[in-house]
């Protein structure tokens, strides 16, 4: 693969030409949902070693064209998922609609001091704690979303010996009888730190859409303070409103 240059001249760097390269060939050859050749044989056809094919492969990743999956290769990716943020729509239920498989990993749970704003909601004394459960969740494979749930730890008992990763929205409707909807939705951007670009297998400070949702039992009661971090390369949100609020605090506080 010969040097190409910029504009200005300067040599282009070789990984950099051949992620241009290849980010061509995926908008024009390859249809959502199909794998790149192996590494080795991009290395091979380009001459190149793979260790530039990878830096190669990681731009098109940070770029949202294409993921990677442990033991099947690189794939393109789709579109941006459209999720529908209204008050009862649940995550699972709606990637389902789409046909996309989904998998949510609990990775820890237990009591913990929540943030002021959230203890707030609440209406906790200071060092009051909540239940705090982090989830991850996988869409086709690849990590989406990054979900910390805060809930009222009196309306869900012996929550952690009964959670072991799914749908949390389940598991509140078969055991506790709650079936919450939202009252309040804050949506935001924010860049990924370190473990949102870990979990999420995404560059570090890469740009993210956090959703925050006040979740109310049919009385109008807070049962839980959900907080996501989506990817926004790959996730877009969008809000309906059929049945429009006069009060604007209860879309955005």
């Amino acid at each position: 693969m010969s040097r190409q240059l910029s504009a200005d001249g300067a040599a282009i760097p070789r990984y950099r030409a051949l992620a241009e390269t290849l980010a061509r060939e995926v908008r024009s050859d390859y249809r959502p949902g199909e794998l790149l050749p192996a590494e080795a044989r991009l290395a091979k056809r380009f001459g190149v070693n793979r260790h530039t094919v990878r830096r190669a492969l990681d731009e098109l990743v940070a770029a949202g064209m294409v993921t990677r999956h442990q033991g099947r290769g690189t794939q393109v990716v789709d579109r941006r998922l459209d999720y529908a943020v209204d008050a009862g729509s649940k995550v699972t239920h709606n990637l389902a609609e789409q046909g996309l498989a989904t998998e949510t990993c609990c990775l820890e749970q237990g009591l913990r001091e929540p943030p002021e704003a959230i203890a707030q909601r609440f209406g906790l004394a200071h060092g009051e704690p909540l239940l705090c459960v982090e989830t991850v969740r996988h869409v086709d494979g690849a990590p989406l979303l990054r979900l910390r749930h805060w809930f009222d730890p009196r309306r869900v008992p012996s929550w952690c010996e009964r959670y072991r990763g799914g749908s949390t929205r389940a598991l509140l409707d078969q055991h506790y009888g709650l079936r919450l909807h939202r009252r309040r939705v804050r949506l935001e951007a924010l860049p990924a730190d370190a473990d949102d670009s870990r979990l999420l297998q995404c560059p570090h400070r890469a740009p993210l859409l956090a959703l925050t949702s006040d979740n109310v039992d049919a009385a109008g009661r807070l049962v839980e303070v959900s907080v996501s971090r989506a990817r926004a390369d790959r996730l877009a949100y969008h809000i309906d409103f059929d049945h429009p609020t006069t009060d604007p605090d209860e879309v955005f506080p």
